[in-house]
């Protein structure tokens, strides 16, 4: 199953030869119940057989080894490849090796993808409230930069499928954490209550750091239950994931 016979993922609308990306949906996978189907992490109390095949279904659909990280909801950016069966804890990952994907899992917070000019090198970032706010973009792209010798306005950079601007409901320690200069991207909903605009955050904080070719953002996964796992929405749920690799 290549990536491009699979109609229902998600993929970058950029121009960049010699880098594969996409993001993957709930569907086309070999879970049942709550982790319909194509749920790509384990320990969430799917069945563990299933996760391998579909985990296997994504491998063979992406053409390389996916590099699976320890999300944690911070901003250590990790280069990649690493040791044969390490899971480093982080929430952004980036390499200049063909045949290695970057990949982050998610299921209502925001993947990120980055591509340097020339297929000198890839990124990918996981990018929740806490992540974003702590500087996890930031701090990707800088790594990337210095990884490759590209400039910031050089590289590519895609927002994938995350919790929508009219699903985001937030407290007050949201709003605290970015500050009065991102309250544009904060609407008052009750007492106590905002909605956060997660992608508009991300290209705020992306644009403030040179990012000038940046798509993607268009997709709620709190809106669309056929397509996307949420974990604000069901609870009990899988996660997607989104992957950036050079071609081989």
């Amino acid at each position: 199953m290549a990536a491009a016979q699979h109609p229902d993922w998600l993929r970058p609308d950029w121009h960049a030869p010699g880098v594969g990306a996409l993001m993957s949906t709930r569907r086309g996978g070999a879970s049942g119940g709550a982790f319909e189907s194509l749920n790509l992490k384990p320990g969430l109390g799917d069945d563990e057989a299933a996760v391998a095949a579909n985990q296997a279904r994504f491998a063979q659909a992406i053409g390389g080894v996916p590099q699976w990280l320890e999300q944690v909801h911070g901003r250590e950016v990790v280069r990649l490849p690493r040791a044969a069966g390490d899971r480093p804890r982080a929430d952004a990952s980036l390499t200049t090796e063909p045949g290695v994907a970057c990949v982050v899992q998610v299921a209502d917070c925001l993947p990120v993808l980055f591509a340097a000019p020339g297929a000198r090198g890839v990124a990918a970032a996981h990018a929740g409230w806490r992540g974003l706010a702590a500087g996890v973009l930031e701090a990707t792209l800088a790594a990337l930069c210095e990884a490759t010798g590209a400039a910031p306005q050089e590289v590519q950079v895609w927002l994938g499928a995350c919790i929508g601007p009219r699903r985001f409901e937030v407290g007050p320690d949201v709003l605290q954490a970015f500050g009065a200069s991102a309250e544009a991207h904060f609407r008052p909903q009750r007492e106590g209550k905002w909605l956060a605009d997660l992608p508009g955050l991300a290209r705020e904080r992306l644009a403030a750091a040179g990012v000038q070719r940046l798509s993607g953002g268009a997709w709620c996964t709190v809106e669309d239950a056929s397509r996307f796992f949420s974990f604000r929405r069901d609870g009990v749920t899988g996660r997607m994931a989104a992957a950036i690799w050079l071609e081989r």
